[in-house]
């Protein structure tokens, strides 16, 4: 596939449209580009977001996404002019209206229908975390500091950012992070179960590229898979019995689509 010819918006102080994103050999990439702010997520960007995720969506050539960002720190949160402005009438529609629009683009990066590759450099705090949490494989430095923030500022967790810190690495991790205040550094989110991997910066790409090249070149059977990944592993788990019947009909697929002459065992296409 070839480059996405249209060259993403540039941002303004604020943040405005401060997303970046391409579209390149099947891959697709979005990318945080508020650093002066340390990424974070205002309302603009999170529309950005969506229509990144409407574009991955409707294109089925694509059969991975990678979710990095701009400068030494990957997210630090919802903008703080929206968590104010939440704070000063938390239960008007715009306060409710405005929370949610960036709960959703995390939800939608969430849910779509290929791999998804987070990269977190520096850090990951509070909404951040909830992004980095939402990917499928998070590939961290292994001295970038996760932290679920919400107890620091004095509010409840939200985005059901308890959720994603239980599917990701259990109970006493969650309460540890989410009521006890405490953070992770890369290199303790692998071994907790948060994270895929922990490498040095320059090492980082191969790593991605590794995961991504192999689902980017048949995007098709990659959909297929993630579709039973997500059904079968939820939130919340089938059993076994229901996992064979979801995948019976998915591999049957596959198996006509590869043919018989590619069964021979000198590889495919040879008999």
């Amino acid at each position: 596939m070839s480059p996405d010819p249209t060259p993403p918006a540039s941002p303004d102080p604020d943040g405005h449209g401060a997303v970046l994103t391409s579209f390149d050999d099947g891959v697709g990439r979005l990318t945080l580009n508020n650093p002066r702010r340390k990424n974070a997520i205002t309302l603009e960007m999170a529309a950005s977001i969506e229509q990144f995720c409407d574009r991955v969506d409707a294109d089925e050539s694509i059969g991975a996404v990678v979710v990095d960002a701009a400068g030494s720190y990957f997210c630090s949160g919802a903008d703080t002019r929206i968590l104010a402005g939440a704070s000063a009438d938390p239960a008007s529609p715009s306060s409710v209206a405005q929370l949610s629009a960036v709960y959703r683009a995390f939800v939608r990066v969430g849910s779509l229908p290929v791999p998804t590759v987070g990269v977190v450099v520096g850090g990951a705090v509070g909404a951040g975390l909830n992004l980095a949490l939402a990917v499928d494989l998070l590939i961290t430095t292994p001295d970038a500091v996760l932290d679920s923030g919400f107890l620091a500022r004095g509010i409840h967790p939200g985005g059901g950012h308890i959720t994603l810190l239980n599917r990701a690495m259990g109970r006493a991790n969650t309460i540890a992070l989410a009521a006890c205040g405490q953070s992770l550094s890369g290199a303790e989110a692998v071994t907790r179960g948060l994270a895929y991997a922990a490498a040095p910066l320059d090492e980082i790409p191969p790593i991605v590229a590794g995961l991504t090249a192999p689902a980017a070149r048949d995007p098709e059977l990659t959909r297929r898979v993630m579709a039973s990944v997500r059904l079968e592993l939820g939130p919340p788990a089938v059993t076994w019995d229901s996992a064979i019947e979801i995948e019976r009909g998915t591999q049957m697929w596959s198996m006509a689509r590869k043919g018989e002459q590619n069964w021979s065992s000198r590889g495919p296409g040879r008999s």
